[in-house]
């Protein structure tokens, strides 16, 4: 990674696209903490930010994937489907993940409330593939086909595709089956979207 900065400091066009890059991403973090973090927390998270919004800005200037960038919005552009992809068959899901699950891994999770999907960006952290189910950072415990433990119906593991990733990335969202405005992206959903490897979706970068 810090190779890969020091090439991208020598373009004064990548220079100006980092700067506001990080400028977006102040912004919407600030006014995030502003509004739901405690005085703890809050402190706790202003320590690591700088780190983690240069580490997130310098992995989008260096996307090399379908999406597109805006740098005005620090956010992934892409073509929105007219519904909400809903990924392959239970049977399909079991056997690609038997196969293909890896720890740290970014996965799409789809998410309904009150009549609104979207897909949300979230990795593996730990695998039982003898009882046939993986456990995400965020999300919690998933059976192989892509029901969660708990059973719900209101979330599902999504098989990572170039359809799902690019919604979950560009925070597609659509409600009650038409398309919606989209979401903003955490901080933590743009490091794994920067983690994502588009040439063979199976192993993160």
């Amino acid at each position: 990674m810090q190779s890969n900065q020091t090439d991208i400091f020598r373009d004064d066009k990548a220079q100006l696209q980092y700067a506001e890059l990080c400028n977006a991403l102040y912004e919407r973090e600030l006014l995030a903490l502003s509004q739901n973090a405690s005085l703890s927390l809050l402190q706790r998270r202003l320590k690591g930010l700088s780190h983690h919004i240069k580490r997130v800005a310098a992995g989008m200037l260096q996307h090399a994937g379908p999406l597109q960038l805006d740098i005005h919005n620090a956010s992934w552009q892409a073509r929105q489907s007219a519904h909400c992809p809903q990924g392959k068959d239970k049977i399909d899901t079991l056997h690609w993940f038997k196969q293909h699950a890896c720890f740290g891994l970014p996965v799409p999770v789809w998410q309904h409330h009150l009549g609104i999907e979207h897909l949300e960006l979230d990795s593996i952290d730990r695998l039982e593939l003898q009882n046939d189910r993986l456990h995400l950072n965020k999300h919690g415990w998933f059976h192989l086909d892509g029901l969660p433990q708990p059973h719900s119906v209101d979330k599902a593991l999504l098989v990572p595709g170039k359809t799902t990733l690019s919604a979950a990335c560009c925070g597609h969202s659509w409600k009650h089956a038409h398309k919606s405005l989209p979401r903003t992206l955490s901080l933590r959903e743009l490091r794994l979207a920067n983690q994502i490897n588009w040439k063979s979706l199976k192993q993160p970068l």
